[in-house]
């Protein structure tokens, strides 16, 4: 069977990427199709046998778990679950999460341990190969017992309810499930559940964060080098018996990048008249390698997610047993994501400072990188634009994961806000893009002149392709759209020197 098999062996970030990149489609595995059906059984067999309640399958939930269910409500108890909690509001998603959320539940449902249907998890595969991708809102979630108002809208598409994307156009589950042909599904014990208990959508955007994360790193990186050439900086700084003696990983993985970027520059051999320089240039690799250090931790965590079981209660039918526990708690994201955040909040807060220092009129360069300058301001603004996002992202900082909220009358006493701290994270990700298209603008104006001397074949071939999308700024003009260029390019380039 052609694509890429989900089996009960562990994920990578980089299988994530070659299955959402390559738009593979996905099958269970024989081992997957086993286990799911293993759990399923002894599920069926102790509700059989069983006459001692058990939570969320006969019971009610959250603070109703006392609450025993009739035999025959069973399959409308589920359904009920599914529609109540799809109390979602505010933006929408970002379909590519979405869809990575989909590729997790199916993932989690396939270990065997939610006690699902082999037919309810094959439904959801069936969703993701189609590219039917459930419409689900960013705010909702406590991050415990999971993300509940997340999942249930990612839900919502099984049972014909709610609204999906389907090639980038909104209809509703119903229309989208008679184009394919399909008929809802009824949901059986336990799997409403299992579906809505869960950490998927903080994992989701744990994830995509990571991968975007790393592409940022590696373009900050790249853009400090050009600011530092542009800056006439100087390049001891970056040798690599410095940050051998403090021997952190991302420190020296920084600064051989930096080296690397500058092979063969004119510029950064020529004779430098002062002896050391400002912070923001100096300490790249030591600001840049934390950021790289927590962005390699935080990784770990969410990797280790996206192959847990994360839903309750779970069963284990080799021990016979059903447990109810909290695995749903989304504790060790919530922190991982906050310090994500402020990793990726470092990372635009020096660059705006390199930006600053650009503007100054220092080293030979003229005030606001424009000649003529009074007459002209300049790319005066764009820093004060960089200067507000920073402290946007600083206010963003404040880490979620330290709040907590009483919930479902006492029973849910302490939750994670694990979903408040994905969704932040994911808008200081995004002001860091346009800080470092601010940055970029800037060092590419900035670097002009140097001329005649010439800065390493890197960053002139970087800069020939830059300069097809922004040129050189002579007299003012209309800089948004200049500085949406900028990200446009850093969206787009394929960088060929990599961390």
């Amino acid at each position: 069977m052609q694509g890429h098999a989900i089996e009960p062996s562990d994920f990578s970030i980089d299988d994530v990427q070659s299955i959402l990149n390559s738009g593979s489609k996905i099958y269970l595995s024989e081992n997957s199709k086993q286990l799911i059906n293993k759990g399923r059984s002894f599920l069926e067999k102790k509700l059989l046998e069983s006459t001692s309640p058990i939570y969320g399958i006969n019971t009610g939930f959250g603070s109703l778990c006392d609450v025993e269910i009739n035999k025959n409500d069973l399959e409308k108890l589920q359904e009920n679950l599914v529609v109540s909690h799809a109390c979602g509001t505010g933006d929408f998603v970002p379909e590519h999460i979405s869809k990575l959320m989909l590729l997790l539940k199916i993932k989690s449902l396939s270990l065997g341990y939610s006690g699902v249907r082999l037919e309810l998890v094959e439904r959801l595969v069936v969703l993701f190969n189609e590219g039917i991708i459930p419409v689900i809102f960013q705010q909702g979630s406590l991050g415990a017992s999971g993300d509940l108002a997340p999942l249930a809208h990612m839900s919502l598409p099984l049972i014909g309810k709610g609204h999906v994307w389907m090639n980038g156009i909104k209809r509703t589950s119903e229309e989208a499930l008679e184009i394919l042909g399909i008929e809802p599904l009824t949901l059986k014990s336990k799997e409403g559940l299992a579906l809505l208990n869960g950490t998927q959508f903080m994992n989701a955007y744990g994830i995509s964060l990571c991968i975007q994360g790393q592409k940022l790193i590696q373009w900050a990186t790249t853009i400090a080098a050009i600011s530092l050439e542009a800056f006439d900086g100087r390049i001891e700084p970056f040798f690599p018996q410095l940050h051998t003696i403090r021997n952190h990983d991302g420190q020296q993985k920084i600064a051989a990048n930096m080296l690397e970027l500058l092979e063969g520059s004119e510029i950064a051999k020529q004779t430098k008249k002062h002896v050391q320089d400002p912070y923001s240039f100096r300490c790249i690799p030591q600001v840049l390698g934390a950021s790289l250090d927590v962005l390699s931790y935080v990784s770990s965590i969410f990797v280790k997610e996206m192959n847990a079981v994360t839903d309750n209660p779970t069963v284990f039918p080799d021990d016979e047993m059903i447990i109810s526990g909290g695995n749903f708690h989304g504790q060790p994201l919530a922190m991982a994501l906050d310090y994500l955040c402020l990793a990726l909040h470092e990372i635009g807060s020096i660059s705006e400072r390199r930006t600053y220092q650009l503007i100054s009129g220092r080293r030979n360069l003229p005030p606001f990188l424009v000649a003529n300058p009074g007459l002209n301001s300049g790319l005066m603004i764009p820093q004060y634009t960089a200067a507000s996002i920073v402290s946007q992202n600083k206010q963003y900082c404040t880490p979620a994961s330290s709040d907590t909220i009483d919930s479902s009358n006492g029973q849910e006493d302490h939750v994670s806000m694990g979903a408040n701290a994905a969704t932040k994270a994911w808008k200081v990700l995004e002001n860091l893009e346009t800080i470092l298209a601010i940055e970029l603008l800037n060092a590419s104006q900035a670097i002009a002149f140097r001329e005649p001397a010439k800065s390493s074949a890197a960053i002139t071939r970087l800069l020939e392709s830059y300069r097809k999308s922004v040129p050189f700024i002579d007299n003012d003009r209309f800089l948004s759209p200049e500085i949406e260029k900028s990200k446009s390019f850093i969206s787009s380039y394929n960088l060929s020197s990599e961390l």
